[in-house]
């Protein structure tokens, strides 16, 4: 591993961040399609042009490029989606959307960042962030506001606890490491680049972070759906896979 890659992943998500920001600003007036492709466009181009640049041996995986199988024979890949959540970023002045850049060594999530431009926030592994302690309360299991998804509610059901909405996935997972909800359990919809970067800054922080059967999550697979993931607190781990099983998943 490059001594900067940890580096290089939080720089560029919050640059691209800064890029969707101004995207924004300029297309407020327009059509939130218009303004969710442009964003999603422009913040590709930009990603894939820094990495060929900053690191031009290694594969890359973009939710909006042209897969390429010769990744798959790749010990580096960094996979990145360049607006993740762009229903939220196209209606202003939600926050909830995000930049993921992740690097994923022989199938693992290394290396990762996510930035949060709305709110000026970036966690990544480079300086990992502490894990608050808990708040008081019902458990908070956060779900899908526009798709809220049955393994959720499965675990909130189990806990005594309750669901909290919110938009990207990334927004979803970064809320459980900076301690606004306890669990985030997810089925169906999602693909390697949703979950590489807030899993690996999720690991890194100490959470619980797998497939929902309790199985490692594994990068660059021929085929890049990877639908289900668990991120909770590690005192709530054994507790929500329990859950998950009991209800059939």
């Amino acid at each position: 591993m490059h001594t900067d890659d940890h580096d290089l992943a939080e720089r560029l998500a919050q640059d691209a961040g800064l890029l969707l920001l101004e995207v924004r600003a300029q297309l407020a007036d327009a059509d939130p399609a218009e303004r969710k492709s442009e964003g999603d466009r422009r913040s590709h181009e930009f990603l894939v042009e820094a990495l060929a640049k900053e690191r031009p041996d290694d594969a890359v995986l973009s939710e909006e490029g042209v897969d390429d199988a010769g990744r798959l024979s790749s010990h580096r890949v960094w996979i990145v989606d360049p607006l993740d959540g762009t229903r939220e970023f196209g209606e202003i002045p939600r926050t909830d959307w995000a930049v993921h850049v992740a690097l994923s060594i022989a199938g693992a999530a290394a290396v990762g960042a996510v930035a949060l431009p709305a709110l000026e926030v970036t966690l990544s592994t480079r300086l990992a962030p502490r894990l608050p302690a808990r708040r008081s309360g019902p458990i908070r299991v956060i779900a899908s506001r526009s798709r809220p998804g049955p393994a959720a509610a499965a675990v909130a059901e189990a806990l005594d606890g309750e669901l909290v909405f919110m938009g990207s996935a990334g927004a979803k997972a970064m809320a459980v490491v900076r301690g606004e909800a306890d669990i985030y359990a997810h089925t169906g919809g999602q693909y390697e680049w949703d979950n590489c970067a807030p899993v690996a800054v999720a690991l890194a922080t100490g959470l619980h972070a797998s497939r929902i059967d309790g199985e490692p999550l594994r990068y660059n697979n021929a085929d890049p759906y990877l639908p289900d993931l668990l991120i909770a607190r590690p005192e709530y781990a054994e507790q929500a896979l329990a859950a998950l099983t009991q209800a059939g998943f």
